[in-house]
């Protein structure tokens, strides 16, 4: 959307009704905010927005375009359409998702292209996705295509430093290797209760 000194400003009405004006990302806002389906797993859970979770967010906008469906349209027993697509992919039917209205007014290839390339911003796990610089890059033919699996990853956490190396019980994310969690836990609930039971063993 552009303001009226045609500046670009947020386009998720959901997101916009919680952030001023002046704000341009959802990285700027302390809380979840936006509309489900657009929002990245692990911004969910956290509460925390990255420069990755607006990637994800990219890539439903790519598939919403392509494919003429809103992110959480329940379609072939998929509740969201990013779940519909990457099954068509993994059958090698990716095309089958795009908009039917189009008939045959698209090339092949570059729709291909902007579906593969959705799916893979659209990757459960944030380190995985693509650069903004690298989407650019992709969409102009400069690089070739990322790799994306079949079928589509489970979301993980990052995993918890011991209490050995950590006395303060502070968070390092950068380095950690990741292990898969139920999703009702997140990694500040996890680090309290190690940090109540380090206290405990003191005592």
């Amino acid at each position: 959307m552009l303001d009226s000194d045609f500046n670009a400003r947020l386009g998720d009405f959901g997101l916009a009704r919680t952030l001023d004006t002046e704000r341009t990302s959802y990285t700027e806002a302390g809380a979840v905010a936006g509309t489900l389906g657009y929002i990245a797993p692990e911004y969910f859970h956290t509460g925390k927005a990255t420069q990755q979770s607006d990637v994800y967010a990219f890539g439903i906008v790519l598939l919403e375009i392509v494919c003429g469906l809103r992110p959480g349209i329940s379609i072939d027993d998929f509740y969201f359409s990013v779940d519909w697509v990457w099954s068509l992919y993994r059958e090698d039917r990716i095309l089958d998702a795009i908009e039917k209205r189009l008939a045959d007014e698209y090339v092949v290839e570059e729709a291909q292209k902007v579906l593969i390339l959705a799916l893979a911003c659209c990757h459960p796990i944030a380190g995985e996705r693509p650069k903004t610089q690298a989407i650019v890059q992709i969409l102009s033919g400069l690089v070739s295509m990322p790799y994306v699996p079949p079928f589509k990853p489970a979301f993980v956490w990052p995993s918890m430093p011991s209490m050995e190396e950590d006395d303060s019980c502070t968070m390092e994310t950068s380095s950690y290797q990741t292990i898969q969690v139920r999703s009702d836990f997140t990694p500040q609930c996890i680090n309290r209760e190690l940090c109540a039971i380090d206290k405990l063993s003191t005592v």
